[in-house]
């Protein structure tokens, strides 16, 4: 069995060395990353970067094929004492098409009567007009996402997973429902990780980041520290490469535009010389490491692993 250690602390969700291999190669690859209890994270990467994967994991649907993952400070997520307190909207949102919205509740309140919140459930799915005799196989790919999340949050979670939760709905529907979560969340101090695509609408909700591309973490901890250790510095540059006054510091990315250089600096200190500095907006950070994969990755202290697993195997 594998020997694990753990400081004393709250943790929602861990993972060390983590990998997952399918048949065309690997989905994760030596993933180690920890996301402390109350917070709410971001999980962002390209299409087939391994985000669904990772939630799946978290979910308990699958196993890894190196390295561990556990929620709540050491459980294992398939543990039968860990189910019950992980909520899980898959990108497909799979519900019963032929149960109404009532019974689609009810059934809710079957698999968790210790902990269902019919207020909450019927709070969601009231603020979207949905008739509760209304048949999930005639609802909009909307509607069906509102009563998804609406069985989620109704479970009370300590842990939910949100795999493209609002990809289908309007901008204004969006809005809304993004508020709705992270109101819920902050009443029952949930912890919440949410794979999205849409950059600029995670700015100001999300405190917590975890960036994947290629099947590893790039980016991982709070994004206030993430975003203070990467600078955006701008100006005048006509000779070739880059200023010498980036020497010293990691170049995330730089672009030139006729005379002008654009650039994404991870500082060790000011930046000499004279520059317009300032520091960058999530959705700056966010796309100029995407665009960036070779960047070196980070991960800040509070995101670092506490647990001791074996090194994962090489893959051959």
């Amino acid at each position: 069995m594998t020997d694990l250690t753990y400081l004393p602390d709250r943790t929602a969700l861990e993972a060390a060395g983590l990998g997952v291999e399918h048949r065309r190669g690997w989905a994760l690859r030596d993933c180690s990353f920890r996301i402390p209890a109350g917070r709410i994270c971001a999980l962002v990467g390209p299409n087939g970067a391994g985000k669904s994967t990772l939630l799946s994991l978290a979910a308990g649907l699958r196993r890894p094929t190196t390295g561990a993952l556990h929620v709540f400070g050491g459980a294992r997520p398939s543990d039968r004492a860990a189910r019950p307190r992980i909520g899980y909207v898959a990108q497909d949102k799979p519900l019963y098409p032929h149960l109404t919205v009532g019974e689609t509740l009810r059934v809710g309140e079957e698999l968790n009567p210790a902990t269902w919140d019919w207020a909450t459930a019927e709070r969601i799915v009231a603020a979207g007009d949905l008739p509760p005799a209304a048949r999930i196989g005639s609802l909009s790919g909307g509607q069906r996402t509102r009563v998804a999340l609406a069985l989620a949050l109704g479970k009370r979670p300590e842990l939910l997973l949100l795999d493209e939760p609002l990809s289908d709905l309007d901008p204004l529907v969006r809005h809304e429902m993004t508020a709705e979560l992270m109101s819920a969340a902050a009443e029952h101090a949930t912890t919440v990780v949410m794979a999205s695509h849409v950059l600029a609408e995670l700015d100001g909700v999300c405190d917590y980041l975890l960036l994947v591309a290629d099947g590893r973490i790039r980016l991982a901890g709070e994004v206030e520290d993430l975003l203070s250790v990467h600078s955006l510095v701008m100006g005048r540059h006509e000779a070739e490469g880059l200023p010498r006054e980036f020497t010293g510091h990691t170049v995330v990315e730089s672009r030139v535009t006729g005379r002008q250089i654009t650039a994404l600096l991870r500082t060790d200190g000011p930046v000499a010389g004279e520059w317009e500095v300032a520091e960058p907006s999530l959705e700056e950070l966010l796309l100029a490491h995407l665009r960036s994969p070779d960047a070196p990755p980070l991960l800040t202290p509070g995101a670092e692993p506490r647990m001791n697993v074996p090194a994962p195997k090489e893959a051959v």
